[in-house]
């Protein structure tokens, strides 16, 4: 199982982090604590039919159950979409332009909305084999981000 990795570029200072944060309830505690505690992404198997979900849910988009325990899952996948902001589309970001946003499929089925840090925008690219990177922004919050997996 893959754990996030090390990489100091894209860690921000957390008594400065002045972004939107997620919010923390009891349905998706476990999923940021898993983060933050154990730099592990920490995702809902459905108790019936074994669907693993993102994001949270009461129920299986599969089979309906309301069942789920949380599991471990690698962090590895691969990108499925990018884009590239040039653009200030909201201020709390604008220091970050350029910067990129990517939909990557989780090994284990899931999709999920992140960035690759680490490498030039220019080099995330559709196909880039990635894997978890652990930004902890804040105090109580750890982002999921992604980097290139090693050859």
């Amino acid at each position: 199982m893959l754990q996030c990795d090390d990489l100091e570029q894209g860690r921000a200072d957390v008594s400065t982090y002045d972004k939107p944060l997620p919010e923390l309830t009891e349905e998706n505690r476990p999923f940021w604590d898993s983060l933050r505690e154990r730099s592990t992404l920490s995702l809902q198997r459905c108790d019936a039919c074994g669907h693993i979900r993102y994001p949270v849910g009461r129920v299986c988009p599969e089979c309906l159950a309301p069942g789920a325990t949380w599991t471990d899952v690698s962090g590895g996948g691969e990108v499925l979409s990018r884009i590239v902001f040039h653009q200030v589309y909201n201020q709390a970001f604008a220091d970050d332009v350029p910067y990129n946003v990517v939909l990557v499929q989780l090994d284990e089925g899931p999709r999920m909305f992140s960035n690759v840090v680490g490498i030039p925008n220019d080099e995330v690219q559709v196909g880039l084999r990635v894997r978890l990177h652990c930004d902890p922004v804040t105090d109580e919050v750890t982002i999921p981000r992604f980097i290139p997996e090693e050859p």
